[in-house]
């Protein structure tokens, strides 16, 4: 799954007055939006449709964005700008909008005159603008400070990240094979979570996968072997037929997402030993698809695998699927892990994954190939998404560290010891008291003010431990 740069429509704002006092000022106001859209380039596609001069201009200028399905809108005053005059293109406004203020110099100088005055005073234009845009009632993001250092390039990424996202989950549609009886967490309404989180829902048989594996080559299954003899250390009791099932299995369910276009899936694990026609769980299939940017949940929790998927577009193709299972008073951590799924993608660079022939009872089937690993050590962020009532939807997270421990002899199951910021208890508290899901997200980095941005404009409560 490709992760593109978002695409972000800056709206530079200002009075068409100035022109009139100071002959060729909105040239050079045109050449500083063309200097910011420079310095965005590393971290969103920008682009800059002229300066809104006025009413009739800014209206045009919204509803081109839009036209051109943008990810969201960047304003920034160049100078003053009524603020009224975005009350129309707002209203029919459909992407998110943030307010930067920024202005082309850094420093009042002692021998400025009222044209180097005027081109900074953008300040009390974004004023006006922001009271208009609070009175309206539209979601907005702002932010104040100096164009050249980075917090401005910071909070911008972080805006067309969350913006490029939200794009990604209205466009997003999740395979479902089954659902866990009885598990409570992952149940919600479905129509609820299309009209209000965006991922299309498409419930199937387990078959539609069978009927893709068994077209899958022989070729295609040795190549794929070989690979993984290259990047990973393979258990030297790992059968040649046993990897090739999961190999097959992998390519079936990777055909079947690109045939159908769907960004992610999930199955409950009982659906394959009732078919008859699976000798193994697919976990190297939802690894494998994880790494490749898909998201993936298990027992039919299509929530979290479209979350997963949402982690990935949200970071860099870094989220893992996971479950809390254990409290370590003693290391301040929580252990991770689930039945053998993980997006190995993520590992520490400093250790090779393993790929091991592995005994799993649940399923009743034949050992699954299963890669084991731990994430990269440092800032992870963790998260889920609850559904409360109706179409009344909570986005629960905390931050942590992960730990670089490695080292557990008999855990056959990739697992993640963290440090949540919040300590241990705390952080399990609030998970249950906030009504946090069994299964979680967690991305590589403190990617917190993405995933509030992201809720806002979903218009969906969130709440960070």
């Amino acid at each position: 799954m490709e992760i593109r740069k978002p695409k972000i429509g800056l709206l530079g704002l200002m009075t068409d007055g100035y022109e009139a006092t100071f002959p060729g000022f909105i040239e050079r106001q045109t050449k500083y939006a063309e200097e910011l859209v420079k310095t965005l380039t590393p971290v969103a596609d920008v682009t800059f449709a002229g300066i809104g001069l006025n009413r009739a201009s800014i209206e045009e200028i919204v509803a081109r964005y839009n036209r051109e399905s943008l990810d969201g809108i960047l304003i920034v005053l160049l100078a003053y700008s009524q603020g009224a005059y975005l009350v129309r293109a707002l209203e029919l406004n459909r992407l998110p909008i943030a307010l930067a203020v920024v202005q082309p110099d850094q420093e009042v100088l002692d021998d400025w005159e009222e044209l180097d005055l005027t081109l900074n005073q953008g300040v009390h234009g974004a004023q006006d603008n922001s009271n208009v845009i609070n009175r309206c009632g539209y979601p907005c993001e702002f932010f104040a400070g100096n164009r050249t250092e980075k917090p401005f390039l910071d909070f911008v990424e972080d805006f067309a990240k969350a913006c490029y996202t939200r794009t990604r989950l209205k466009a997003m549609k999740v395979g479902v094979f089954s659902r866990m009886c009885g598990m409570g967490d992952i149940l919600s309404d479905d129509l609820a979570f299309f009209h209000k989180i965006g991922p299309e829902i498409c419930h199937d048989t387990i078959g539609s996968v069978v009927s893709r594996m068994e077209k899958v080559s022989d070729r295609d299954i040795e190549a794929q072997i070989k690979l993984d003899y290259e990047r990973f250390d393979v258990d030297p009791k790992l059968s040649h037929e046993s990897h090739a099932i999961a190999v097959r299995e992998y390519f079936g369910f990777k055909h079947y997402l690109e045939e159908k276009g769907y960004q992610a899936f999930t199955a409950h694990f009982d659906q394959f030993a009732d078919d008859g026609r699976w000798r193994q769980l697919p976990l190297y299939a939802a690894s494998n698809l994880m790494a490749e940017g898909y998201g993936y949940a298990a027992e039919g929790d299509f929530m979290c695998a479209s979350m997963v998927s949402a982690a990935h577009a949200i970071g860099n193709n870094d989220a893992n699927f996971t479950e809390m299972y254990t409290m370590d008073f003693v290391k301040k951590a929580i252990c991770f892990c689930h039945a053998g799924e993980g997006n190995w993608a993520t590992h520490r660079k400093d250790m090779k994954v393993r790929l091991i022939d592995r005994y799993l009872g649940e399923g009743g089937l034949e050992n699954p190939p299963t890669h084991i690993f731990t994430p990269e050590v440092g800032p992870a962020t963790l998260t889920s998404l609850a559904s409360i009532n109706g179409n009344q939807f909570r986005f629960v997270l905390a931050t942590g560290e992960i730990l670089p421990k490695s080292d557990l002899r008999c855990c056959e199951m990739p697992y993640i010891f963290w440090r949540p910021d919040c300590g241990v208890a705390a952080c399990v508290e609030g998970w249950i008291r906030n009504a946090g899901t069994h299964h979680e997200v967690i991305n590589i980095g403190n990617v917190a003010r993405r995933w509030q941005f992201l809720t806002r404009m979903l218009n969906i409560e969130y709440q960070r431990l």
